[in-house]
Order: C-alpha cells, then sequence, then structure tokens
C-alpha cells in the first residue's frame, strides 16, 4: 500500500503541484481514508520526500535509456528534451520551481542529487560530441558542464511556468550546442531543430 500511495502521489505533484495537493485529494483518488496514508506518512513532508525520490529514480533510468540507443551526441540532448517533456506534460507549474518556494526542506535535500546527475550527464555528453567530431577539440569541458548546468537550473528554479521553462530550455539547449559546435556539429544541430520537440 505505501507504495501505491506515493505512485498516487508523485503522479497527482507532477500534474498539479506539490502545494495545492492535499493529502484529502490522495486519499480521495485512491478511494482509502487518510487515515491509511498518515499510517505509513507523519505529514505531507514525508510523501513528498519519498515521492521526489520515486522521481529521481525514474529520471535515471530515462537517461539510461536515452544514452543505450547510441545517439550521436546533438541528438541525445534532443532526446533527453523529449523525455522531459514527457514526463512533465501534463505539469502547469514548474515542478522544481514549486519544490524550492513550498517545500525548501526537501529541495535542499534533494538538489545535490539533481546536480550530480546533471553534471555526469552533460560531461558525457560533451566528451562523447568531442570524440564525434561534433563538439570542438580543447574544450574546458568542466567550464562548459557548469555553464550549461546553472543555465538550466536557473531557468527551472525562477520560471513558474512550466510551459515557459520549456521554451526557454529549448533555446539554451540551441545555445548550449552552438557555442561548442564544429561545422559537422552545426549541420548535426540544424538537422535536429528542423524535427522540434512539441
Amino acid at each position: 500500500m505505501k507504495e501505491k500511495i506515493i505512485f498516487k502521489a508523485k503522479e497527482m505533484f507532477l500534474k498539479l503541484g506539490f502545494k495545492s495537493i492535499t493529502m484529502d485529494d490522495i486519499a480521495s483518488e485512491m478511494c482509502i481514508s487518510k487515515k491509511t496514508i498518515y499510517k505509513y506518512f507523519a505529514n505531507k513532508e514525508l510523501l513528498i520526500e519519498e515521492s521526489v525520490q520515486v522521481i529521481h529514480k525514474e529520471v535515471h533510468e530515462l537517461i539510461d535509456e536515452v544514452i543505450s540507443k547510441n545517439y550521436n551526441a546533438i541528438e541525445e540532448n534532443f532526446e533527453f528534451r523529449r523525455m522531459f517533456d514527457n514526463m512533465f506534460k501534463s505539469s502547469e507549474s514548474s515542478p522544481i520551481y514549486q519544490l524550492k518556494k513550498h517545500y525548501p526542506e526537501v529541495y535542499k535535500n534533494n538538489i545535490k542529487f539533481q546536480i550530480d546527475e546533471c553534471e555526469f550527464c552533460f560531461r558525457q555528453n560533451i566528451e562523447k560530441g568531442i570524440a564525434q567530431g561534433l563538439y570542438r577539440e580543447g574544450l574546458n569541458v568542466e567550464a562548459y558542464v557548469k555553464f550549461y548546468y546553472y543555465l538550466i537550473f536557473s531557468i527551472n528554479e525562477n520560471t513558474p511556468s512550466e510551459r515557459e521553462a520549456y521554451v526557454l530550455e529549448y533555446d539554451a539547449l540551441e545555445y548550449h550546442t552552438r557555442a561548442m559546435a564544429t561545422e559537422k556539429g552545426i549541420t548535426e544541430l540544424e538537422k535536429n531543430l528542423l524535427n522540434p520537440i512539441t
């Protein structure tokens, strides 16, 4: 039952927001008593904490799945964007923005995972792109990892609307790629831009 509660809560939090969903809403949606939820979770914050951990696990699995498909580095980044769009497409407001604003302790406890996961992913992608001749040799990889990380997280932490954040992230991806790309990489980027993520 605990896992079912976490799954349903996670689904509802992503769709309608961490702040607006109450324990009553979750109980009603699951046709169980609120008392049953409190048997496993002393308060809403603990349920959010566990829900966020499940989201992290799912994100990690989806990243591994994209990487396993062996796209070139630029295609891979566009696939990551599609993956995140599919995962958060029903969300009306940015989950990271909400978490930081309404549940700062949960946000603080989970930010290290986000940083580590993103930095690993960005680093791996840049190294792959250099090896494939899509990104310039001699790039300061660590600097570009930091640039892109700060850009993406600044968008997510400061943009209340998920749709607006999504558009800005897409522009940031193009900006990031053009800054690193070789002539071959620009050709690949232009090809991917012709197939926009909707």
